[in-house]
């Protein structure tokens, strides 16, 4: 019973990170301190690498991080320093081969 509860839990957790969204922290009840619409161009047979980068002026902590996929393709999305509980973060967008990104960032304090 034990093995087929973790089993299930391996499986779900698989299918929870195969998503194309990055949803980090709470942002109920949060503000907004920063939105952007990151749309990039595809280069022809490469993938795309952009990085964005944050960091408050205020010196608030981030309390919450929406990274959302319009494409709903297979590209990736990730933090690559700072984030929640930081005053700044970076994150990188890959796109998939040949296709363009097409995100909708928002930031929450």
């Amino acid at each position: 019973m034990k093995i087929q509860a973790l089993l299930l839990l391996e499986v779900a957790s698989l299918l929870v990170c195969n998503c194309e969204h990055l949803i980090i922290g709470d942002s109920s009840n949060k503000d907004m301190v920063y939105h952007t619409a990151a749309r990039f161009n595809a280069i022809p047979y490469k993938r795309r690498v952009e990085n964005i980068f944050y960091s408050n002026p205020q010196q608030k902590k981030i309390k919450s991080i929406l990274v959302y996929d319009n494409m709903h393709s297979d590209a990736i999305a990730r933090v690559t320093a700072g984030g929640v509980g930081y005053t700044f973060v970076n994150i990188r967008l890959k796109s998939e081969k040949g296709r363009r990104v097409d995100y909708d960032i928002g930031i929450y304090a």
